[in-house]
């Protein structure tokens, strides 16, 4: 007589994912595999996910790849290993693509806001100082700048509103009269003359005006010529509207004589 191999037919009846082990005679035992659970007869996959994420951090997700095998990924604004995740500040980068002179908030996962900082004005992208301060800030406008930090006026530092016309900056480089004004002390004259007081007018508001007048003191004649407006009969203004605190810029292609 020879013993009965239990396990030697169809896995002894076990589960495919199981190991049928000989016991005694006739008999035999079911194992499940690594990586499954039952009782032998019924092996299932062991889901590591189900229990405590599968060991991922509580910002990352566990994802099921075999049995009793898993991998973790952080979630989206988070950053790691998958078993350590760390929240990404949109912040802490480039301000957030914030204005320089903005604040940038976090407020939710790939959301912030962005606040222009005080004495700033403009959507928290895109922020303004005053019109003295602005002036600085683009070619086309900082040789005027320049000329008036030279001679120390600094009226349209000031609370405002004020309305300026500012020549192009290739403008005041090009003319030769700037250098007679320059030397014969008449140059603060001419910079005053292209200043507004206690007006913040912007392109639209111009169009309703003909006369208006100078902190230097003189009328600056406003008329429109096909669809432009146009001061003093001569010089056009090309860009306009850009708005600060304390006023408004509108850059023009000729000076101004007073």
């Amino acid at each position: 007589c020879s013993a009965i191999d239990a396990c030697e037919s169809s896995n002894g009846g076990c589960s495919a994912q199981a190991e049928c082990r000989r016991t005694t005679p006739g008999n035999r035992a079911c194992v499940c595999n690594a990586g499954y659970t039952g009782d032998g007869i019924v092996c299932m996959e062991i889901n590591p996910c189900l229990v405590n994420n599968g060991g991922c951090d509580r910002n990352a997700e566990c994802t099921q790849i075999g049995p009793n095998q898993a991998v973790c990924n952080c979630l989206k604004g988070y950053s790691g290993d998958g078993k350590t995740c760390t929240y990404i500040s949109l912040c802490s980068q480039n301000n957030g693509g914030c204005s320089e002179f903005a604040i940038c908030n976090d407020t939710e996962l790939t959301e912030r806001t962005c606040t222009c900082k005080p004495n700033y004005i403009g959507d928290g992208f895109k922020c303004r100082g005053n019109i003295f301060q602005e002036l600085l800030r683009n070619s086309n406008t900082s040789r005027f700048y320049f000329h008036l930090e030279a001679l120390s006026i600094r009226d349209i530092a000031g609370p405002g509103p004020f309305t300026l016309f500012v020549p192009r900056t290739d403008v005041l480089n090009s003319d030769p009269r700037v250098k007679d004004w320059i030397s014969r002390g008449v140059m603060a004259q001419v910079l005053r003359y292209h200043m507004v007081g206690c007006a913040n007018l912007l392109y639209k508001e111009l169009t309703a005006l003909t006369n208006i007048t100078s902190l230097q003191g003189d009328l600056i004649h406003i008329s429109l010529s096909q669809n432009s407006l146009v001061l003093n009969n001569k010089a056009e203004i090309i860009l306009s509207d850009a708005v600060g605190t304390n006023g408004v810029i509108h850059v023009i292609n000729q000076i101004l004589v007073p």
